[in-house]
């Protein structure tokens, strides 16, 4: 199966009554697919949002946040549930303090059972993190403050 056979399946999932499905091709290909809550996911796109920007609008949920919100953010570009570290016992990819450089890995957001790195987009100074591990995040949530 390519790209397009298995991002047209995923969009005939979300659009089907289906909370789940498993196939298995001759060929060995096992694909299993499960709904949360009728949630259709995009695909991963790297947010970043200045927030001293005037062009840039924030949401009114944000509003409140945005006087101590002073950076870059880092925004969830999926829905999913959060994790700080590769494994229970590993460190934390980055804490507040931490030195990152465009492309460090921040954090993992699982979603469908697949593991996403979520990387910086940029240098700077991790200053603030937003959500806990195990966390569920929705897209477009702001994960990280970064200077």
């Amino acid at each position: 199966m390519n790209y397009e056979e298995i991002k047209k399946l995923m969009d005939d999932m979300g659009n089907s009554k289906l909370s789940e499905i498993e196939i298995e091709f001759p060929d060995g290909i096992k694909i299993s697919m499960k709904k949360d809550s009728g949630l259709k996911l995009s695909s991963p796109v790297p947010m970043v949002q200045e927030i001293n920007s005037p062009a840039v609008k924030a949401p009114a949920e944000l509003a409140v946040q945005e006087p101590k919100l002073d950076g870059k953010i880092v925004k969830s570009p999926m829905v999913g549930t959060f994790y700080s570290k590769s494994a229970p016992t590993a460190d934390s990819f980055v804490t507040v303090g931490s030195k990152v450089k465009k492309g460090d890995t921040l954090c993992i957001i699982e979603a469908m059972k697949l593991m996403n790195e979520i990387e910086s987009e940029f240098d700077g100074e991790v200053v603030e993190i937003l959500v806990k591990d195990d966390e569920m995040v929705e897209y477009g949530q702001p994960l990280f403050v970064i200077k």
